[in-house]
C-alpha cells in the first residue's frame, strides 16, 4: 500500500505542475505583443475633470489598469484593484465602455471610482498593444514597464509585480 500512495503523491505533484505550466504558458501568450520598456503616451482629462499624465507617476511604482464596463473579469477584479489604490498610484483607463457618463453611472453602481481616463475608440488601448481587457501595466519608480499581464490577475500577483518593480 506505501508504494501507491507514494504514486499518487506523485502523480497530484506532476498534475499540480502541468497546471502550473498550463497557466503560465497561457499568461505569457496573452501578455505577448503588450507594451513594454518605455510607456507610450497616456494622458487626457479624467473623468473628474483633472488633467493625467504619465509622468505625474515619477519616482514612483505605478499601476496602469485597462478595464471595459462589459468586461466580466474586470468586475470580478474590481474589489482588488480598489485595494491596490489605496497604497499604490493607479490609473484606470475605460476601454470603449460608453461616454463620460456611462462611465461615471457604471462606477457609481459597482463602488468603483479609480482616477479614471476614457479610451472611447479604443484608441488608447491599441498604443499599449491591448487585444483584450483586464490589461495591468506596471511601472517601476524609473517610469519603465517592468510587467503586463492581460486577464485576470490576482491582487497577490499585482503586489508581487509592484515589490520586483521597486526592488530589482
Amino acid at each position: 500500500m506505501p508504494i501507491k500512495k507514494s504514486k499518487n503523491k506523485h502523480e497530484l505533484l506532476l498534475n499540480i505542475v502541468l497546471i502550473v505550466a498550463l497557466l503560465a504558458g497561457t499568461q505569457w501568450y496573452a501578455a505577448h505583443g503588450l507594451a513594454s520598456g518605455a510607456p507610450p503616451p497616456l494622458n487626457g482629462q479624467m473623468l473628474d475633470g483633472k488633467t493625467f499624465n504619465l509622468t505625474d507617476f515619477d519616482g514612483r511604482s505605478a499601476v496602469i489598469y485597462f478595464w471595459a464596463s462589459w468586461c466580466g473579469i474586470c468586475g470580478q477584479m474590481q474589489s482588488g484593484m480598489k485595494q491596490i489604490a489605496q497604497t499604490t498610484p493607479l490609473i484606470s483607463v475605460a476601454m470603449q465602455s460608453g461616454d463620460a457618463a456611462e462611465v461615471v453611472q457604471y462606477q457609481a453602481e459597482h463602488g468603483f471610482h479609480p482616477d479614471t481616463l476614457l479610451d472611447e475608440s479604443g484608441s488608447l488601448s491599441k498604443t499599449y498593444g491591448i487585444k483584450g481587457v483586464p490589461a495591468i501595466f506596471i511601472l517601476d519608480p524609473q517610469g519603465r514597464l517592468r510587467f503586463a499581464t492581460s486577464g485576470f490577475t490576482t491582487t497577490w500577483g499585482i503586489r508581487l509585480r509592484l515589490w520586483l518593480a521597486e526592488n530589482f
